[in-house]
């Protein structure tokens, strides 16, 4: 037995079968055949063009690929249209298997995503997919950072409304029995619950009324 031949026994077969199909896309490749026509536009390849040219690759290589979801979060965007948009990310491991000898290796990857309807999840399993076999197989980008060829655009997040600081709260505290008035008069006034929900602009413009009428005459 050569030397070469000892070191191929010692070496776990999934290692000798992810080399084996790296080998081969480095020499066939995933051609970017398709393309997104929305904004400026770029070629990419899709999960269906990974599986095409992985499939047969690792039937033939006895190298099983079996995944597994660790976390999923979902956070609901309104496009710029005023739709809703479902941005998801998935924390997804893959086993590497090898069905000689039963090794395993396994990878981790994040796929990420938006949707209009039911399709965000899938398609961040599939961009996590995607990747892992990107990464564990040396498959060249070149810049595909596609997410199954869709773009969205995203409406900008609301600015959020300062609310009353503690110290207004206490003024205002102070005040309201001294202009005569009561905590359900302000908080009628102003359209509100309780004082809590007033925001920092309207609680000023309170206290500078209750201060005015706490200094008026009875």
């Amino acid at each position: 037995m050569t030397a070469q031949s000892k070191i191929e026994a010692a070496t776990p077969h999934v290692y000798q079968a992810i080399a084996a199909v790296q080998g081969e896309l480095a020499t066939v490749g995933i051609a970017k055949t398709r393309r997104n026509t929305q904004g400026s536009g770029y070629n990419f390849r899709g999960i269906d063009d990974v599986y095409a040219a992985l499939s047969p690759l690792l039937a033939k290589h006895k190298l099983v690929v079996v995944p597994r979801v660790l976390t999923r979060e979902v956070i609901e965007r309104q496009s710029k249209n005023g739709g809703a948009l479902f941005y998801v990310t998935v924390h997804a491991e893959f086993d590497f298997v090898s069905a000689i000898d039963g090794t395993t290796h396994t990878a981790a990857t994040f796929g990420e995503a938006m949707d209009s309807g039911d399709k965000a999840t899938n398609k961040a399993m599939s961009a996590a997919y995607k990747y892992a076999a990107f990464m564990t197989f040396a498959i060249p980008t070149e810049g595909d950072n596609d997410a199954d060829a869709v773009t969205h655009e995203v409406a900008s997040a609301p600015r959020r409304t300062a609310m009353i600081t503690d110290e207004q709260r206490s003024l205002m505290t102070a005040l309201i029995p001294a202009a005569g008035k009561t905590v359900q008069d302000i908080v009628e006034a102003y359209g509100v619950s309780s004082i809590a929900e007033l925001s920092e602009a309207k609680a000023a413009a309170a206290i500078a009324r209750l201060k005015s009428l706490a200094k008026e005459p009875a």
